[in-house]
């Protein structure tokens, strides 16, 4: 069974409403490959995270804001013969996206990045004291460039 590329937006949207987590990659201060897993919303080719305000992610992305997010959905596994080890595998879909983060400041920006996020995970729209506001890190990312894979769908 083939993998094939998918370059269908609609395509590439349905998979990342599936999705509970993305993880974001991302270049450390010494070059070296740097991934964590997120939370996210996303609408309209932009994805919205959040985090703390300090830490060694924020000074990555402060340094480089180039970063690849990627998630993936679907799994199942599958075999042609349940005896041969190597006729396993899974099926899956998955997306990978491209762009660079935009740290949002705008009180108004930031509370609508957060319930954009929250819409993934539930229909509540949430009303957000400032202190809470003012103290979490909202960034987004706009999508330069988008690609998925299924792989036995």
């Amino acid at each position: 069974m083939r993998s094939r590329p998918l370059d269908y937006k609609p395509e590439l949207e349905r998979i990342i409403e599936k999705c509970q987590v993305c993880h974001l990659s991302m270049v450390d201060l010494e070059g070296k490959p740097y991934v964590l897993p997120f939370n996210f919303g996303y609408e309209a080719d932009t994805f919205y995270l959040h985090s703390a305000p300090v830490g060694k992610k924020i000074d990555i992305l402060k340094k480089n804001n180039e970063v690849c997010l990627a998630m993936s959905t679907d799994y199942e596994l599958r075999s042609q013969n349940e005896n041969v080890a190597c006729s396993y595998g899974w099926k899956y879909r998955s997306v990978l996206a491209y762009g660079k983060v935009e740290f949002i400041e705008d009180m108004d920006e930031k509370v609508k990045a957060l319930n954009m996020l929250m819409k993934n995970y539930t229909d509540i729209e949430f009303s957000y004291n400032t202190p809470a506001v003012r103290d979490v890190c909202v960034y987004k990312v706009v999508v330069e460039k988008m690609e998925g894979r299924a792989y036995g769908y």
